[in-house]
C-alpha cells in the first residue's frame, strides 16, 4: 500500500483512513483463510522434528491438514468470485470524443484547473444528476478497464440543455474533482475490494429457473453468504470513506467558478421539477400508448420555459435562454437526446431497446394526434366496451352508437354501477397490459451482447424505477370518462387536442386550454351528480347524444 496522500484536505486524509480500514478488514479474511493451513504446516513440521509422535497426533495433523483444504477450497471460491464478480453498472448513453469534443475539452480543462487526473470516457444518464463511476472491474460485452484508469463522468442529459455553459462547468468542477480519489491506491483498492463483494453478494442472489439450475446455484449462494458478511463488515467504513472523497474533492473545487455554483445549483433544482413533471405528465402517457418522445432533453427546456412564465418566483430564468446552452459541445445533440430519452422510456416504463411498430418515435410536433388523440379514443372505446360486457343498454336517446350520454346516465343512475364500471376498466387495462408484455418478451429479438445498455444491470425486470405506483380503479375510471368527454368536445365542439408541457395531454377549445374538467368527472363518478358536468358541457357546446369516434 502507498502512503500517498490524495491531498492537504481533511477529507481527503479521513478517506484514506477509512480505506486502509478496509484493506485491513480484506486481509484479517485471509489471515483467517491460512490459519487452518498454517497450524497444518507446523504441526507436520513439529512430527518431522519428532516432537509430536503417536497415533494421537497424527489424526490431529490429517484433520487439520483435512480442514486447512477446504477452507483454502472456499478462501478460493469467494476471492475468485469478488474478481470476476460484475458490479452493477448505471445504465448510461456513452458519449465519444467525437460526439463532443467541446465537451471533453472543457472537462480536461477543469481537470487542469483542479490538478486532478481527467475523467476517461463521458456519458449521459437521463436523470438529473451527476458523479464519477468506476468501471474497472470486468464486464460483458467488452473488456475491463485498466485498474488504476480515472473513472467514467456520468452527466445527467437535462442538464446539458438546461445549463449555460458556465454553469455546467461550475456545476461538474466537485464531481471532476472527485477523480483524484481513483489516483490514491489505498482508496482505489478498498473500492475495488467493495465493489467486488457486492457484486459476488448480487451473484449469488441471483435467480435460477429449475430444479438443476438451483442446485448448481447452491455453491455460488454459498459463496455470496460469506460475500455479504465480509460487505456488512465493510458498509460502514466504505461509506465514510466516500463521504470523505466528498468533502475533500468540494473543498478542491471551492477554488474554480464558487460563485457561480451556487446558481448552477438552484438550476439543479428546477431542473429537476421541470424533468419529473415532463416524465410523469407528457412522456409517460406516451409511453402508454407504445410512443416514446425522442426529444425529452428539448422538451424540458420548453416545459421550464411555460414554467418561468406561470410562476412570478422563476421570473428571469427565461432570460438565461439567450446564453450559449451546453448542449452546444455536443456535435450532434439531436443524436445524444434521441438516445437519452429511449434510455430514459426503458428505465422508468420498460419499453423495448429497439423501436417498432408498436413502439415509435414521437416529436412534439406530432404529439397531440399520435399521442392524445389516441389516448383518448383508446380509452374511450375500452370504456364503451366493459359497458357492452356489463350490459348497459345504449343512451335513451339514440342506439347501437357509443355516445356520451350512455356513459353520463350509467354512472348519474347509481346503485354501484361506477364501482362495477370501475372493476372493469381495471381488469381490461391490466389484462391488456399482461397482454402487451408477453407480446414483447416473444416478439422483439434480442439485442446483441454489449448493445443492450441494460444489459449489466442484472435480472431485474423492466422498468427499474417505476415513476407512478399503479392507478386505482377510480383513477383509471376518472380518465376514461375526461376521455370520453375529450373525444365528445372534438367530434361535437370542434375542440382539439393540444400538449401542456407542464400537464400532458391538453383540451384545447378555441385555442385555449381548458383545465377545469376534472372536478366535474369526479363529481359524476364519485357521486352520481351529473350537473356539474352537464353545465361545463354546455359552456363548451358539447353534444352528449351524438355518435363518437373511437379507435
Amino acid at each position: 500500500m502507498s502512503g500517498t496522500g490524495t491531498g492537504e484536505e481533511p477529507g481527503a486524509r479521513a478517506a484514506r483512513t477509512r480505506a486502509l480500514v478496509l484493506l485491513r478488514i480484506r486481509g484479517r479474511a485471509t489471515a483467517v483463510a491460512l490459519l487452518p493451513a498454517a497450524l497444518a504446516v507446523v504441526l507436520f513440521a513439529a512430527g518431522a522434528q519428532g516432537f509430536a509422535d503417536g497415533g494421537g497426533w497424527d489424526a490431529a495433523r490429517w484433520a487439520v491438514a483435512a480442514c486447512a483444504v477446504v477452507v483454502l477450497l472456499i478462501a478460493a471460491a469467494v476471492a475468485i468470485a469478488v474478481a470476476r464478480a460484475k458490479p452493477a453498472v448505471s445504465p448510461t448513453v456513452p458519449l465519444s470524443e467525437a460526439a463532443a469534443p467541446d465537451l471533453y475539452r472543457l472537462v480536461r480543462e477543469l481537470a487542469d484547473r483542479l490538478e486532478v487526473p481527467a475523467p476517461s470516457a463521458i456519458a449521459l444518464t437521463p436523470d438529473c444528476d451527476s458523479w464519477l463511476e468506476d468501471r474497472a472491474h470486468p464486464v460483458s460485452g467488452g473488456p475491463a478497464r485498466r485498474t488504476g484508469e480515472a473513472p467514467v463522468l456520468v452527466i445527467g442529459s437535462p442538464f446539458l440543455w438546461w445549463m449555460r455553459v458556465a454553469e455546467l462547468r461550475a456545476l461538474l468542477a466537485p464531481v471532476v474533482a472527485g477523480t483524484s480519489a481513483s489516483a490514491q491506491p489505498d482508496i482505489a483498492a478498498a473500492r475495488r475490494f467493495v465493489r467486488g463483494l457486492d457484486g459476488a453478494v448480487a451473484d449469488g442472489s441471483a435467480p435460477a429457473k429449475g430444479p438443476v439450475r438451483r442446485a448448481l446455484r447452491l455453491p455460488r449462494a454459498f459463496v455470496g453468504r460469506i460475500a455479504r458478511i465480509l460487505l456488512r463488515s465493510c458498509r460502514g467504513h466504505a461509506a465514510e470513506m466516500e463521504r470523505g472523497v466528498a468533502a475533500a474533492a468540494s473543498t478542491r473545487a471551492q477554488a474554480v467558478d464558487y460563485g457561480l455554483r451556487i446558481v448552477a445549483q438552484e438550476q439543479v433544482g428546477l431542473a429537476y421539477a421541470g424533468w419529473d413533471r415532463l416524465l410523469t405528465r407528457v412522456a409517460l402517457p406516451a409511453w402508454r400508448m407504445g410512443r416514446w418522445p425522442s426529444q425529452l432533453d428539448a422538451g424540458v427546456v420548453s416545459a421550464l420555459t411555460e414554467l418561468s412564465r406561470r410562476d412570478r418566483l422563476a421570473e428571469g430564468y427565461a432570460s438565461r435562454l439567450g446564453e450559449r446552452p451546453a448542449c452546444d459541445l455536443l456535435e450532434e445533440p439531436g443524436a445524444a437526446d434521441e438516445a437519452a430519452s429511449l434510455l430514459a422510456a426503458r428505465l422508468f416504463h420498460g419499453g423495448p431497446a429497439e423501436t417498432g411498430p408498436d413502439w415509435a418515435p414521437v416529436d412534439w410536433q406530432q404529439y397531440p394526434d399520435e399521442v392524445v388523440d389516441r389516448k383518448w379514443r383508446s380509452e374511450a372505446a375500452r370504456l364503451h366496451r366493459v359497458l357492452d360486457t356489463m350490459g348497459v343498454p345504449p343512451a335513451a336517446a339514440v342506439g347501437g352508437v357509443p355516445t356520451l350520454a350512455r356513459v353520463v346516465e350509467h354512472l348519474e343512475a347509481g346503485e354501484g354501477g361506477g364501482d362495477e364500471l370501475a372493476a372493469g376498466i381495471s381488469a381490461a387495462v391490466a389484462r391488456e397490459e399482461a397482454e402487451a408484455q408477453g407480446t414483447g418478451a416473444t416478439g422483439a429479438a434480442a439485442p446483441a451482447p454489449g448493445d443492450d445498455l441494460l444489459a449489466l444491470w442484472g435480472p431485474d425486470p423492466l422498468p427499474l424505477f417505476p415513476l407512478q405506483p399503479p392507478r386505482t380503479g377510480t383513477e383509471l375510471l376518472a380518465d376514461h370518462v375526461a376521455a370520453m368527454v375529450c373525444c365528445a368536445a372534438v367530434d361535437t365542439a370542434g375542440a382539439a387536442p393540444g400538449l401542456d408541457w407542464l400537464d400532458g395531454p391538453a383540451l384545447l377549445v378555441d385555442g385555449e386550454r381548458r383545465a377545469d374538467l376534472g372536478s366535474p368527472v369526479l363529481s359524476l363518478i364519485e357521486d352520481g351528480d351529473a350537473g356539474p358536468l352537464r353545465s361545463w358541457l354546455a359552456s363548451v357546446g358539447v353534444r352528449t347524444d351524438k355518435p363518437v369516434r373511437l379507435v
